[in-house]
């Protein structure tokens, strides 16, 4: 049976040389390599490609989510298993949003990590047992412009006004909706245009409306 390939990905130098031990005395593991922040695990993972990246978070410079997204964009036939010690529900949807396939928290036993890390290879998706439930909770709760989860890349002003754009409104009645005035409104739609890579109002709604937002019933109008 041909071994799975792994790259470790984590700043900690003790953390990463351990997980690496331990990869490297399973028969049906190999470690190809090691990174220590994320910049170092894109290159890697172009130059070996693993079939699994296990990739931290919080590193210095290139963080982990941004790594998951560099790597998958590359090669999306490569599994990245986040293993981490953040667990707030921002950093499990953004890993998620990047295609992570796995989530694990730092502290779990070494028998989940390596069940996940099997699981990934295969190509399922995993979450330890203290991630799985939240993310059942947030695929079950009704959704809100002011989730940062939903499109992170936003601030909260600009996640209100793309909620409030797929609900029909207008410039003007956006304005009036969050006493602003329209040409801070037209600036926010600039900036939720750019980050969400969208070339106008029709992409931007239907890119909300696929996440959930805009379901409440408003007036229609045309834009100002």
């Amino acid at each position: 049976m041909t071994p799975t390939r792994v790259i470790v990905a984590d700043d900690h130098p003790t953390f990463r040389r351990g997980l690496g031990a331990l990869f490297d005395s399973l028969e049906n593991v190999e470690l190809v390599g090691e990174a220590a922040d994320g910049e170092a695990a894109v290159a890697l993972a172009a130059q070996l490609v693993p079939d699994v990246v296990v990739m931290d978070l919080n590193m210095p410079g290139v963080n982990g989510v941004e790594a998951t997204r560099r790597i998958l964009s590359a090669n999306p036939d490569i599994a990245v298993l986040v293993l981490t010690m953040l667990d707030e529900d921002e950093s499990v949807f953004a890993a998620m949003r990047a295609g992570a396939r796995g989530y694990v928290v730092k502290g779990a036993d070494t028998e989940d990590v390596l069940r996940a890390l099997e699981s990934v290879a295969r190509g399922d998706a995993v979450f330890g047992p203290a991630i799985a439930s939240r993310v059942l909770a947030y695929l079950t709760r009704p959704l809100s412009a002011r989730d940062p989860i939903l499109f992170p890349e936003l601030s909260d002003r600009e996640r209100e006004v793309l909620e409030l754009l797929a609900r029909g409104l207008s410039n003007s009645q956006i304005a009036h909706t969050l006493v602003i005035a329209p040409k801070t409104v037209r600036n926010h739609l600039s900036n939720v245009f750019t980050k969400l890579q969208v070339r106008d109002r029709s992409e931007a709604i239907e890119r909300a409306r696929r996440a959930g937002l805009g379901q409440a019933d408003n007036p229609r109008a045309t834009s100002c």
